[in-house]
């Protein structure tokens, strides 16, 4: 697949931003599902632990979508 930039309201911006932005948006709601069963409380460093999630779900997302794009 060919990632190229994307019109975001008249402004050209990398595809990589508008993911981004997404992947944050699963995070956070993953973190307050967390939150409410209590899991980050059972991790070493929660902050370091949310960030590598963060990680997690935007290289997946990235993955499926080149993935998928492929012939």
């Amino acid at each position: 697949m060919r990632f190229a930039e994307v019109n975001l309201f008249g402004v050209y911006v990398a595809w990589i931003s508008p993911t981004m932005v997404g992947a944050w948006l699963v995070t956070i709601a993953l973190r307050r599902i967390a939150g409410r069963f209590r899991l980050l409380s059972h991790v070493w460093h929660p902050a370091l632990f949310v960030f590598a999630v963060y990680i997690i779900v935007l290289s997946s997302w990235i993955l499926i979508v080149a993935h998928r794009g492929s012939p």
